[in-house]
């Protein structure tokens, strides 16, 4: 989703910098704000060339005073991913520069290449595009690294988890009790660690969803090396509170099916799905805004407060 802004909308600091980066010739014609953000302003710039055509960079910008203080080590992350992820099976935005410490920038900031598609966050068409999350996922945990990205950051605690109103209290703290544990040893991969359908394009037809096809991941600001199961859990989340709790232990299959492979015991495994499921009950109304935005209006903050206890639920059901 976008709004239309004039160029006067990106600042005169960054705008500038931005300029440093563009040929001989080109400048920014128009400006507009990408909304499915939560950490940081994002905006589309259409570049006007010297024949006369345009092409399309994206700027991030933590703008946000409560997310600058993470901003140097977001934009050190994702720069790192993009670079890595140059010229392998993993279609990503191309970094064209960075200021992590707005040393010319009005904040700190990032400029990369725009990818085609879009997000799709719809319930229809979603048996077509699950297997193809999957796949993308196995492809970027397959990615070998000649230097390990930093280890990945857990989130939450047992002691911040917020029990939402209604919710089986026993359930609840059984699940905060796994996550009392130490964590289950791993064998490590290159993980995107925020990897769900809001940070995936599509290219849908617009007759339906049959040959629907992955055009690009975004949002590598979280790049880290981890389990893969986290991955998998964090995309499973997400997709139990977008369409319900059957399509988080869904994901899981898929991504075997896909040739991914998770930990070998059900208790390491529930150990992720729990740790990662129980984060989202401290930021349930900041995680379901931009699916909001998007045209799911009934994704209130309440109502995805039930599916994550629902989603709970099932997972500590789940014969282990």
């Amino acid at each position: 989703m976008t709004d239309h802004n004039g160029v006067g909308a990106v600042r005169p600091l960054t705008l500038a910098w931005v300029g440093r980066y563009l040929e001989a010739d080109e400048r920014v014609v128009r400006s507009e704000v990408l909304h499915g953000g939560v950490t940081a302003e994002m905006r589309r710039l259409t570049i006007g060339t010297r024949d006369g055509g345009t092409r399309e960079l994206v700027l991030r910008s933590f703008v946000d005073p409560f997310f600058l203080g993470y901003a140097e080590d977001l934009l050190d992350r994702e720069a790192g991913a993009l670079t890595l992820l140059a010229g392998t099976a993993v279609a990503a935005p191309g970094l064209v520069a960075v200021d992590p410490v707005a040393a010319r920038c009005e904040y700190p900031s990032l400029l990369m290449t725009h990818l085609a598609g879009r997000t799709v966050l719809d319930d229809e068409g979603l048996e077509e595009r699950v297997p193809l999350l999957a796949r993308q996922l196995v492809a970027i945990h397959a990615v070998r690294v000649a230097e390990r990205p930093r280890d990945y950051v857990a989130l939450t605690t047992a002691d911040t988890v917020v029990t939402p109103r209604g919710a089986d209290t026993a359930v609840w703290a059984a699940a905060i009790d796994v996550i009392r544990k130490p964590a289950p040893p791993y064998a490590g991969r290159f993980l995107h660690r925020d990897f769900h359908p809001g940070n995936v394009l599509f290219d849908v037809a617009p007759s339906g969803p049959a040959g629907a096809r992955i055009t690009g991941v975004v949002d590598w600001a979280g790049a880290s090396w981890g389990p893969a199961d986290l991955d998998v859990a964090h995309c499973s989340t997400n997709l139990a509170l977008l369409h319900g709790p059957a399509w988080g232990l869904r994901f899981a299959e898929a991504y075997e099916q896909a040739g991914g492979v998770l930990a070998a015991v059900a208790s390491e495994r529930l150990y992720w799905q729990v740790r990662d499921a129980l984060a989202f009950s401290e930021e349930v109304g900041l995680a379901s805004q931009p699916w909001r935005e998007a045209g799911r209006a009934e994704l209130t903050t309440r109502a995805v407060e039930m599916r994550l206890d629902a989603y709970v639920t099932v997972l500590m059901d789940t014969p282990s």
